[in-house]
């Protein structure tokens, strides 16, 4: 038998419903503040990860899945989502009208070593805002990320904020933190000990315990910060205050990825939990070959949020199909039929036996599938036009006419 691969997972039916709810509170949310979708293609020149993401992080080092085309092309499955919307930005001028909101849910690729709410494949939901370097724009974005966690229904979230700078105030910055990665460098592990060679930052983000113990002392980034960046980061603090959005300074929060600027953050649960994660990026439409365009996004892990929120006890919406047509003879069948069109036709979930069942055994199907009414057809009720919808949850009958059979059905769910 072929198994699944290594790292990914299949979505069934049984969980359909958890993504549906991700994916409705991603859509609603974004339609509140005016973010309109995009889609881009699952790979794209590895080049242009190469470019954005930089060639010192794990993703490009260790993660990415890269293939060489019939064309001789080397190329990516994308392992992030802003850079695939950032070419899209600049190949389709998409900024002759800013600022521009637009979000995405899509798959990402990455070779790492699979664990609880993190795959090979994985799929995420994701907002880039264009357009503007105003602090304002960083507490929008921030405001759409809350606003979508809590559609969700988690509560008593955590926002985690820091300001890695500019580049000239984090060249400051990078002198003093190789100093001190070098004062400790024989403690390092092996990948830290590189990133304190090629780009000292990215040690900040190692996930090893004792790498994350000898960081504690560190130095904090936002002491380097030059006055413009400490006055973006101060405003960005004022915005948030102004709209209820509590948060927590973390100066040694940066993020994985080269192409962040100035706001970083991460939305966590009240376990401390990271649910989503994102900053700004200024300089990255102008390093990709398009104008220089301030930006800022966010991406967030559906399966890890789906994980999340299910140890929480949160529930999602159910699967709720309304109406089941039973054939008690063959005769009825093809009024069932007619019944289940009918019902369609005019907006309402219907279904009917297509196996052959008996009436026990469909009534059973009906129970397990969840269906509120039943509608039972036989040798009586095809004579007199006269049907019953039985409402599963309290056992009651209502009489309905074959001629009004939408109608009368959608006034019995509708007085429900």
């Amino acid at each position: 038998m072929i198994n699944v691969p290594k790292g990914t997972k299949d979505m069934l039916p049984s969980h359909s419903r958890k993504w549906r709810t991700v994916e409705n509170a991603a859509k609603k949310t974004a339609a509140l503040y005016n973010v309109k979708q995009i889609r881009t293609p699952v790979f794209e020149s590895a080049d242009l990860f190469l470019r954005s993401i930089g060639d010192s992080t794990d993703i490009v080092n260790k993660e990415m899945y890269i293939f060489e085309d019939k064309g001789g092309r080397k190329m990516a499955l994308r392992p992030e989502g802003t850079a695939g919307v950032m070419r899209s930005f600049i190949e389709n001028n998409l900024g002759d009208t800013l600022p521009l909101k637009v979000f995405y849910i899509e798959s990402l690729y990455r070779y790492e070593q699979p664990q609880a709410g993190r795959y090979r494949e994985h799929h995420q939901f994701g907002a880039e805002f264009f357009g503007s370097a105003l602090p304002e724009f960083d507490v929008e974005l921030l405001s759409l990320a809350r606003d979508f966690l809590r559609e969700i229904g988690f509560t008593g979230l955590v926002l985690r904020l820091n300001s890695i700078g500019c580049p000239k105030c984090r060249a400051e910055y990078n002198k003093a933190l190789r100093a001190f990665l070098s004062s400790i460098e024989d403690k390092l592990c092996g990948d830290c000990k590189r990133r304190a060679l090629t780009n000292p930052l990215r040690a900040l983000d190692c996930k090893v315990p004792s790498c994350k113990a000898l960081y504690e002392n560190a130095p904090i980034i936002t002491d380097y910060l030059c006055d413009e960046c400490r006055a973006h980061f101060g405003s960005v603090q004022s915005g948030l205050d102004a709209v209820g959005i509590e948060y927590e300074l973390d100066g040694k929060l940066v993020r994985g990825l080269d192409y962040y600027t100035r706001t970083v953050f991460e939305f966590c649960d009240n376990e401390k939990l990271a649910l989503m994660g994102g900053g700004r990026y200024d300089g990255l439409c102008e390093q990709l070959g398009g104008k220089p365009t301030p930006c800022v996004g966010f991406g967030c892990g559906i399966e890890r949020l789906i994980a999340a929120a299910e140890s929480r006890g949160i529930e999602f919406e159910k699967d709720s199909p309304q109406v089941f047509v039973s054939a008690q003879c063959d005769g009825a069948r093809t009024e069932c039929a007619r019944i289940v069109k009918a019902l369609r036709d005019g907006g309402i979930s219907a279904e009917r036996d297509l196996m052959g069942k008996s009436l026990k055994a469909q009534f059973k199907y009906a129970d397990r599938q969840g269906f509120a009414y039943v509608i039972t057809i036989g040798e009586s009720e095809l004579a007199t036009g006269e049907y019953n919808v039985k409402c599963m949850a309290d056992g009651s009958v209502t009489p309905i006419h074959k001629n009004s059979v939408t109608d009368d059905v959608r006034r019995i769910i509708c007085q429900r």
